[in-house]
């Protein structure tokens, strides 16, 4: 079991909190640290947040670490070029020395959207969006030296592309896409994704055995797709410190800890380990404190070496 860190600051973190986290979880143990793809927090109506670009983040926090994978989870498909994305994560895995992941998804936040003047279509147009997005980041990054790419879209088009962006992994990135929909996520995610992301169904296992027979469906081994898990984390070495953590997010911390662990290591193990039973091969610790380290380090030394 690969044992990650997602970070969402209740409160935003600035690029040197976050590098701080980087390290920390690199030194504590976890596969990799991942960020949220976000310009607003898990409080809509907090106005003092600051919000940072995930990928710029990634790119200084690809210098700043050594082993530890890097990604987000998920970057919103409706935030950015899909060739300008290919080449914004191509660079930044070319910086870490081959440690990027991109997870990727439709985009869901619709004040964030509404507060930066970003677009923010139906449903529907959305997933075709996200479709035509990894058709043209695969593309420009697997096209064959000396031949060009072209994509005719209902959305984005691109004409005979002959400069790609080259990553350090080859043939590219892992490609992470996710999401509880029956229909469009699990299609989408079988045709491009090396990682499908069951979010906060780890414990369910109709989301998973759909995903599975989705792939069967449409020729793709389900074998050959990592099947990982989010939980929400407040672990404290008492359960009185695991609260005292959570109470410090406040109300929004609670709501989205209320799906999760909030207790000792043992209760986190035993909630990863009913993922497991599921057959999910990661897990993401999503915790909402940018500050906090010894949180990481807690969970590094009693809950990472359980699950290895």
């Amino acid at each position: 079991m690969r044992v990650r860190v997602l970070l969402e600051p209740r409160y935003g973190a600035t690029y040197d909190q976050l590098a701080a986290m980087a390290r920390t979880a690199e030194e504590a143990g976890f596969d990799a640290f991942f960020r949220s793809d976000h310009y607003l927090g898990i409080d809509a109506d907090d106005t003092s947040l600051v919000p940072t670009d995930s990928w710029t983040t990634i790119g200084g926090l690809a210098r700043e670490t050594s082993v530890v994978r890097l990604g987000t989870l998920m970057t919103a498909a409706t935030f950015r070029h899909p060739g300008q994305l290919a080449v914004e994560v191509a660079t930044a895995d070319a910086m870490s020395g081959g440690r990027v992941e991109l997870g990727i998804g439709t985009g869901w936040y619709e004040r964030e959207h509404r507060y930066f003047g970003l677009p923010f279509p139906p449903t529907g147009e959305r997933f075709d969006r996200l479709e035509e997005a990894l058709a043209i980041v695969t593309g420009l990054w697997t096209t064959p030296p000396g031949e060009r790419f072209s994509f005719e879209g209902r959305h984005w088009r691109i004409d005979g592309c002959a400069n790609f962006p080259r990553s350090s992994q080859r043939p590219r990135p892992r490609i992470i896409v996710g999401g509880v929909g029956p229909k469009r996520t699990p299609r989408i995610a079988a045709r491009y994704a090396d990682e499908f992301n069951a979010a906060l169904s780890g414990s369910d296992s109709g989301v998973v055995d759909n995903f599975r027979r989705i792939c069967e469906e449409m020729g793709r081994d389900p074998a050959t797709v990592t099947i990982s898990t989010v939980v929400p984390v407040s672990c404290g070495t008492s359960q009185e410190e695991a609260e005292m953590r959570r109470d410090r997010l406040g109300d929004a911390g609670r709501r989205l800890l209320a799906a999760g662990v909030v207790g000792t290591p043992n209760d986190v193990i035993a909630r990863v380990e009913a993922s497991r039973t599921l057959g999910a091969d990661v897990v993401y610790f999503h915790v909402y404190d940018g500050e906090d380290l010894d949180h990481i380090r807690l969970l590094g030394a009693e809950v990472v070496p359980a699950l290895a």
